[in-house]
This record gives structure tokens, C-alpha cells and sequence, in this order.
């Protein structure tokens, strides 16, 4: 297997280690995220870069967060428990989140850079963010924050 990621190289590190130690709800997860990587991979005909697997990642992430609503509505804590384990060990795996002022900053340089005046430059701008905060914070709050200076 190629390993042109590191975090790629990291993710199997981690399933050795959990098969190592026994840890059968962190080795199913990490093969799942593993299976999911190799998918995508075969599907399209390339080789996943670290951004692409933290763009995997945090579609993940997103996708375990609103699984846990549902099951907390429909009263099934259990799930939902199991949804916030696996969200934690993904974490694992993501840059460290960005706090508000940091994403504010972002996002008034990407304004400034792409000379931005109203919302019809709101692709340039979240073009130009997008690398930056991909993994790092919410997609939709980050465009929200863009809407609000862009009005």
C-alpha cells in the first residue's frame, strides 16, 4: 500500500496499535474510516493527500454529529453514546479546531485578499478559506460569519 499521506500512514499505525491492544470498538472504527478512505480512492483514481483525508474526516465528524440528534430524540442514548465515542477518536485524526477569533481573522484577510464588497464575491472568499479552515471549524458557521460581513 502507498503511503504518499501521513495521516494515512498514521491511521494504519493506530489500527495496529488497536488490534495490538485488544480494543475491538476502536479497531472496527478505524477500519471503517480506513474502508471509507480506500473507497473514495478507487472511485475517483487517485491517491488521497492529508487534506483529502481531513475533508473525509470532518464529513464523518459532521455525519456522527447529526446521527446523535436524531438518537437523542428518539430516545436512544445508547447510540447516541457510541456516535460521541466515535466523533472523539476522529478528532484524533483532525487539526485543532479554530476558536472565534481566529476564524474571524481568516475570514476578514480572505475578504481583504480577494477584494471582496458583497455577497456575489462570496465564492472568492470561501475559496480562498476553505483550505484554511477545512477540519479546523464548521463550514457553515464560517459562511455565516462571511454573509454577516459581506451584507
Amino acid at each position: 500500500m502507498r503511503q504518499d499521506s501521513a495521516l494515512l500512514a498514521r491511521l494504519q499505525d493506530e489500527i495496529k496499535q488497536a488490534m495490538r491492544a485488544g480494543d475491538k470498538r476502536r479497531l472496527g472504527l478505524l477500519r471503517l474510516v480506513s474502508a471509507a478512505v480506500k473507497q473514495r480512492e478507487v472511485d475517483e483514481r487517485i491517491s488521497l493527500s492529508d487534506d483529502d483525508v481531513v475533508a473525509l474526516l470532518s464529513k464523518q465528524v459532521k455525519q456522527r454529529q447529526e446521527s446523535i440528534a436524531q438518537y437523542e430524540s428518539a430516545g436512544r442514548d445508547d447510540l447516541a453514546e457510541q456516535e460521541r465515542y466515535e466523533i472523539t477518536v476522529l478528532q484524533e485524526f483532525l487539526p485543532q479546531p479554530l476558536d472565534d477569533a481566529e476564524i474571524d481573522r481568516l475570514v476578514d484577510a480572505a475578504i481583504t485578499q480577494t477584494a471582496a464588497e458583497s455577497m456575489r464575491d462570496m465564492g472568492k472568499v470561501m475559496g480562498v478559506l476553505r483550505p484554511q479552515v477545512q477540519g479546523r471549524a464548521d463550514m457553515a458557521a464560517v459562511s455565516a460569519r462571511i454573509k454577516t460581513r459581506l451584507q
